[in-house]
């Protein structure tokens, strides 16, 4: 088989082995935890994958390939028997072909089973029933072995296997993005809590992985958190001159063009599902990373030497072995769970608590509050054209006393103003 420079088959054999297989575009796309439209433009050779999907659709097409063989095998019958009408021998267990299959990920078109509560699956070709032609028990698509699923344990055993695969590279992406490392830790913490509060949604999620690092990077790269003090004073430098250049560099990138380029040649996705990732049109997205490279080989001087199209492998490959300069080591899954689920403890408790509060003060208003409604009396208005009304101004004691002794006098009353005839 012919080989590629992505160590891949060609792209039109890549679509053979598909075909071969009899399986669809949505069951590889589900078994890769891509699109169909991804699956589509990898076997016209459009886009090639990249990173980790590139080593999983690796091992997919060399499962597509070896299922043949074993067919074949299977079909001859164990070695040295050579009459059909001699009863057949049981055959010996075939090595299994593992296919991760992302969790939560439905039937496909022959409408196989799925696992409960999102767990990782994975097909094992051993575990199918083979008769004496050599068939499979799957009727006209016999020629393929179809997936026998082995759910996990529970929804923490799924959890836990995410967590342990995701976490510590998401600890080292997100210091790549803050440069600090308790904000790192912080974001892993702060998304996989989220993931658990919510697991039925990332469980039927396509790319789980996917869904909790766009949680991370929000948190890394929010603006709120240059207002924190402890976010105040910058970590220490990584040792290494080169990795403390690097880091440098992508911290002076704008948020948007740094978390574009740690997609693209950090963690390794290729250009339709980065520009998915971050919201963006793919023209925007490869401008972003145009530029991007730009700046950054402006800045690191191993990068200005390398070929525009070399760039990318460079920066991966950097990217890959830088150092911080501290252990970035997240919390147990069984912490980050626990701590989830105290939390929510905790808000239903203070829910709980604030609706009692709000029911006994209303309750209070309720009953005391009066039963009619007694309008305040008008306050008193001048209107033109009218006099104000006039009338006696109210004593003081010493005006008391002073018409007390006037009306106490011999002389006062009528008597005093009446004429007397002399």
């Amino acid at each position: 088989m012919t080989r590629n420079v992505e160590g891949l088959p060609a792209p039109h054999e890549r679509r053979s082995l598909r075909e071969a297989a009899e399986l669809t575009l949505d069951e590889v796309a589900a078994a890769m935890g891509v699109s169909a439209a991804t699956v589509r433009h990898w076997e016209s050779g459009r886009t090639n994958p990249r990173g980790r999907k590139h080593a999983a659709y690796a091992r997919f097409l060399e499962g597509l390939t070896a299922l043949p063989a074993a067919a074949d095998a299977d079909a001859a019958g164990p070695p040295g028997r050579t009459d059909p009408a001699a009863p057949a021998q049981p055959a010996e267990p075939a090595e299994p072909v593992l296919v991760a299959v992302a969790p939560g990920a439905g039937a496909g078109a022959e409408g196989g089973p799925t696992a409960p509560d999102g767990a990782a699956v994975a097909t094992d070709t051993a575990d199918t029933p083979v008769d004496d032609t050599g068939d499979t028990g799957g009727g006209a698509a016999g020629a393929v072995a179809r997936p026998a699923v082995c759910p996990l344990l529970g929804p923490a055993d799924a959890f836990d296997t995410l967590y342990d695969r995701a976490a510590p590279a998401l600890a080292l992406q997100s210091y790549l993005l803050s440069g600090r490392r308790a904000l790192a830790l912080e974001a892993v913490d702060r998304a996989f809590t989220r993931a658990w509060d919510q697991w039925p949604e990332v469980a039927t999620d396509p790319d789980p992985e996917g869904w909790v690092r766009a949680i991370a990077y929000e948190h890394a790269l929010s603006p709120w958190h240059r207002f924190r003090r402890a976010h105040r004073r910058p970590d220490r430098p990584p040792a290494d001159p080169a990795d403390r250049i690097l880091l440098d560099a992508l911290l002076a990138l704008s948020p948007v063009h740094r978390r574009t380029v740690l997609l693209y040649d950090g963690v390794g996705l290729d250009l339709p599902d980065t520009a998915a990732e971050t919201e963006a049109t793919t023209l925007a997205a490869g401008n972003r990373i145009l530029h991007a490279h730009a700046e950054l080989a402006a800045r690191i001087p191993e990068l200005a030497d390398v070929p525009v199209e070399k760039q990318s492998a460079a920066l991966r490959e950097r990217l890959v072995a830088l150092r911080p300069p501290y252990a970035l080591t997240p919390r147990p899954a069984a912490a980050v769970r626990g701590g989830g689920e105290r939390r929510g403890r905790q808000w239903t408790r203070a829910t709980l608590g604030l609706t009692a509060v709000i029911t006994a003060a209303t309750a209070y208003t309720v009953a005391t509050a009066p039963t009619r409604y007694d309008p305040p009396p008008a306050p008193g208005e001048s209107v033109t054209g009218v006099p104000p009304l006039s009338g006696p101004q109210q004593l003081t004691e010493r005006s008391r006393q002073l018409q007390d002794k006037l009306r106490t006098d011999p002389q006062a009353g009528p008597a005093r103003i009446t004429p007397k005839i002399e």
